[in-house]
């Protein structure tokens, strides 16, 4: 709801902009209308004029034909002439002088009016032909305006109907959306109808509850004057002894900028991840590439150091993350109660120490680059100059982790330091961070450097030039996130530097003498430090106990079975002498089970015959059954065997005696059938004890060759996200580089357009003026006819 006010102001804007255009259009679609139609009746007026031309010249050519026929004409009298005056001659016949001499005369006067006529037929010719040649050209002049004329009528008639299209369809969107926002309206104005009838019944109860409220203020006010003798807020040293208030407001903005760290930390780690990663694969491209030429030992050392970074810069997010989650809305958070800072300070200083690690190993690896033949000395002086960079850098981290540290042992018992140097503490935070965005700017600046003139070597490969790219791109985001930490511990240093989040009874500042108001007594900040303490204290987890039941069950036995370390002893030796004869007894055992797994198959045949013999002993009589009941004792017997009576059978198995009732049948035959049953029943049990190990060594190869396709399909798929990723970060610099592209464009056509539009006004005044002159020209032209027909009725005046 709150943003259509917005599109439909902009929506409104548009069409204002496009009603203002309109009438403009309209406008020059007119203008260019009354010129064409102007253009047509010149071209009109231009027709007749040729008509006339055309009439003029019928009537010159006929009247060339007319005096041709007469010079003939008298041609043939001047010959006749001539041959009577021959004639006249040959036959001697006198002539007169005066005769013949007018008859000279005539005939010259006649040539040379014959002779001009001739000359004057000429000059008409001439005069007609450029006449007739600039008409047509001017024609066709015209023609070419008049179709430009057109051309630019289509466009405008084009350039109109779009925007008459894209009116009405802002019109249609306006109605639309003016009719949604009528039955929203409608539908507010029947919740307004509903509110006015709540804030009625809400003003009822108003006054109700001001009513009781003041009943309950006149009874606390009697209680007051009462009871009261004095408020011990006004005095500023009664007031130190209350107990200090709980600051909420305090608490929310702690747990803000708290939160506003954590993701900043984040962004951190997450920058020198990507900036070891990415150095990393540097060192195993450059100086030597691993495949051509191996990697030396310091460099292995350094890529597997690298490789491990997540492992340190990971629990310092997590321990962070963990204290923010553990914060409460009712709970004070102070650098005495926040004891759960002390995980984050120990993952932070790991973090450091890898820092610390890692320096030398960047050391040695410039210094490898440095002794490879290409490094120029320009290089050689940039890979210095990183190299002190990056020494500041581990410096200034190295500073951060003392502040941390000391900030995060404020919570514990014993070590903490008095609150008036806690702003010290957060200032001189606030100074290391500004230390470590400049160092962050200084390695972003001597690597950028020192890149640009690898890549300018002929030994720099693309993977290379990649792999920088990258390292750059890194680094510039740690510049801009220590940069965001710089400036938010800057702007919050204030809050940092404030004390507890206590608020003392009364009025704060004493507006009429100025002066503070009451502090806090230090018997009240002593009880204070001790209660954070002692929540820290609670903060702990607690050890794991035995139960007291356990504990003295656990006694009694102790006590019981040996009073002394000595009665230990002789029970541990006689343990030992225990094991010792078990061993003994287990390596017999052994002997005897492979003797009796030679004698299984020859004793299976005969319990088959005494099982025959009790089937046959069952079917006789009473003193049968009698024995047939002794005999399945005997059975029994024989399936659990003791070990007394295996250790006899192994030792004596011929001086058995059976006392059964069917010890008559064959005594050595039932100590064969007890000694066979109990090598069938210890086959059976190791049998079965190897089927389960085979089954459970089965499953473990199973479950490690699962295991191991696992692995391999998760590195595979490491290797397609990291391409994946290498794909996207291209596509995102194509995109950023196409939507600089579209943005240049879009100036561009503006600049255009603005252009055009500029040109278009500029044209129809250029279209004014030549009009203009056409004008004037055809009424030149106009003059010019007038005096040619003037001239040409001259002329036929004087051959008539």
């Amino acid at each position: 709801m709150a943003d259509l006010p917005g599109k439909y102001q902009k929506l409104a804007g548009e069409y204002a902009k496009l009603k203002a255009q309109i009438p403009v259009l309209k406008k020059a679609y007119l203008d260019e209308q009354g010129e064409v139609n102007q253009l047509k009746e010149l071209l009109k007026e231009r027709d007749q004029t040729v008509r006339k031309y055309e009439q003029e010249v019928d009537s010159l050519t006929f009247r060339n034909q007319q005096l041709s026929k007469r010079v003939i004409v008298l041609q043939e009298e001047a010959s006749e002439t001539n041959g009577s005056k021959k004639k006249s001659k040959n036959k001697g016949e006198p002539t007169t002088p005066e005769r013949s001499g007018a008859h000279n005369g005539a005939i010259n006067v006649f040539n040379e009016e014959l002779h001009n006529k001739i000359e004057e037929n000429a000059l008409l010719h001439k005069q007609l032909q450029e006449l007739s040649a600039q008409f047509d050209a001017h024609v066709r002049d015209l023609q070419d305006q008049l179709k430009e004329a057109e051309n630019f009528k289509g466009h405008h008639e084009e350039v109109l109907g779009s925007a008459q299209r894209r009116s009405k369809e802002v019109i249609d969107r306006l109605q639309e959306e003016k009719a949604m926002l009528e039955v929203k309206i409608q539908a507010l104005e029947t919740d307004l109808k509903d509110f006015r009838g709540r804030s009625d019944a809400a003003e009822q109860k108003l006054v109700t509850v001001e009513k009781c409220l003041q009943s309950r203020l006149q009874e606390a006010r009697k209680i007051i004057e009462e009871k009261l003798p004095f408020i011990d807020t006004k005095l500023r040293d009664i007031n130190g002894l209350n107990v200090p208030t709980h600051d909420r407001r305090h608490q929310l903005r702690a747990k803000e900028l708290i939160t506003q760290g954590a993701n900043l930390v984040g962004e951190l780690t997450m920058g020198l991840s990507n900036f070891f990663t990415y150095s990393e694969q540097r060192s195993k491209i450059y100086p030597a590439d691993g495949v051509t030429e191996p990697l030396s030992p310091l460099n292995t050392k350094f890529c597997k150091h690298l490789h491990e970074n997540m492992l340190y810069l990971r629990p310092v997010e997590q321990s962070l993350r963990s204290f923010l989650n553990n914060l409460k809305d009712d709970s004070l958070t102070v650098l005495e109660t926040s004891s759960e800072l002390q995980p984050f300070s120990e993952n932070f200083k790991k973090m450091v120490a890898y820092i610390n690690k890692l320096l030398p190993y960047y050391i040695t690896s410039l210094e490898e680059e440095n002794a490879v033949s290409s490094c120029t000395a320009t290089l050689m002086s940039k890979n210095r100059d990183l190299l002190h960079s990056l020494k500041r850098l581990v410096l200034a981290f190295n500073k951060i982790d003392t502040y941390v540290a000391l900030l995060a042992a404020q919570s514990i018992q014993g070590q903490g330091h008095p609150q008036s140097s806690h702003p010290k503490f957060f200032s001189g935070l606030c100074k290391s961070l500004n230390d470590l965005h400049e160092a962050v700017k200084e390695v972003s600046k001597h690597y950028n450097s020192k890149v640009s003139l690898e890549h300018q070597l002929p030994t720099a490969t693309k993977e290379l030039k990649r792999t920088d790219e990258c390292v750059v791109a890194s680094l510039i985001s740690l510049v801009t996130n220590t940069g965001k930490m710089a400036a938010f511990m800057s702007g919050n240093l204030d809050f940092f530097c404030q004390p507890a989040g206590y608020r003392t009874r009364g009025s704060s500042i004493n507006s009429d003498l100025g002066t503070e108001g009451p502090r806090s007594h230090p018997v009240v900040n002593s009880f204070r430090q001790r209660t954070s303490h002692f929540l820290s204290s609670i903060a702990k987890p607690i050890p794991d106990t035995v139960p007291y039941c356990v504990a003295l069950q656990n006694r009694k036995t102790l006590y019981s079975s040996a009073e002394s370390k000595e009665g230990l002893a002789k029970q541990l030796s006689v343990f030992q002498q225990k094991l010792t004869k078990l061993e003994q007894e287990k390596e017999h055992y052994l002997l005897e089970l492979q003797l009796l797994k030679i004698k299984f198959e020859n004793e299976q045949l005969k319990t088959k015959q005494l099982e025959k013999e009790v089937e046959s002993v069952r079917g006789s009589s009473s003193g049968v059954s009698l024995a047939a009941s002794s005999l399945e004792d005997h059975i029994e017997k024989l399936t659990l065997p003791s070990e007394a009576s295996v250790r006899s059978d192994s030792v004596n198995s011929g001086s058995y005696l059976d006392t059964s009732m069917l010890g008559q049948l064959e005594t050595s035959g039932t100590v064969k059938n007890d000694i066979d049953t109990r090598e069938q029943l210890i086959i059976n049990h190791y049998n079965v004890r190897i089927n389960e190990l085979t089954l459970q060594l089965q499953q473990a190869e199973s479950k490690a060759v699962h295991f191991h396709a696992e692995v391999r399909a998760l590195h595979k798929q490491l290797k397609i996200a990291e391409k994946a990723k290498e794909n996207g970060q291209e596509e995102l610099k194509i995109v950023n580089q196409s939507l600089a592209h579209l943005k240049d464009e879009l100036q561009t056509t503006t600049r255009s357009y603005e252009g055009q539009l500029s040109m278009m006004s500029e044209h129809l005044a250029g279209m004014n003026e030549k009009l203009a002159q056409q004008k004037d020209e055809i009424d030149d032209l106009k003059q010019q006819l007038s005096q040619k027909g003037s001239s040409s009725k001259i002329l036929k005046k004087t051959k008539k």
